[in-house]
């Protein structure tokens, strides 16, 4: 067990202590250092994957194949990328109880709230979308003919099918 005290903490809140745990014994005061500067990037990596599951809505879709699941998280892991990039740009839109950041360093979620001014003044390689409206579907009362590709998750256990079944199989 490793015990950090801080001398003091922002706003001028008592400090308590925190607690680490490593398995190596008889640590010197540099690897001490390496497990606590690991604490605060598991820190970082919660909070980005958090931003991507919530904000991003990287868990949102249904995927059917894990190559949808791997291209959709390339796709999160390009806008997250975007979001850095411009943060230099974007204008700190922030909720009455954030305190102020400086523009170089706005997290990734205040970057998307202000996206929506700055996005106007970015160009765009693309040609504008054609106007178009949703096809006709399906007739009403038809069957659908082509079912979506069912994949077996790789259960072992045989169970009996009906009631009676299982019955007989108790003793």
């Amino acid at each position: 067990m490793i015990r950090l005290q801080v001398d003091r903490l922002p706003g001028g809140h008592d400090p308590l202590p925190l607690w680490l745990w490593s398995s190596a014994t008889g640590l010197s005061g540099e690897d001490v250092d390496v497990r606590w500067q690991a604490f605060l990037r598991r820190f970082d990596l919660e909070h980005t994957f958090r931003l991507m599951k919530q904000t991003l809505g990287w868990t949102r879709p249904k995927l059917r194949t894990p190559e949808a699941g791997d291209r959709w998280t390339w796709l999160i892991i390009a806008a997250h990328t975007q979001l850095r990039l411009v943060r230099q740009a974007a204008a700190d839109l922030r909720r009455p109880w954030e305190t102020p950041a400086e523009p170089g360093r706005l997290t990734p979620a205040r970057v998307r709230r202000g996206f929506r001014n700055l996005r106007p003044h970015l160009t765009c390689p693309a040609r504008a979308p054609k106007p178009s409206t949703p096809g006709p579907g399906r007739p009403i009362g038809s069957k659908n003919r082509r079912l979506a590709t069912h994949y077996d998750v790789g259960k072992t256990v045989k169970r009996p099918e009906t009631i009676a079944e299982r019955n007989q199989l108790r003793p």
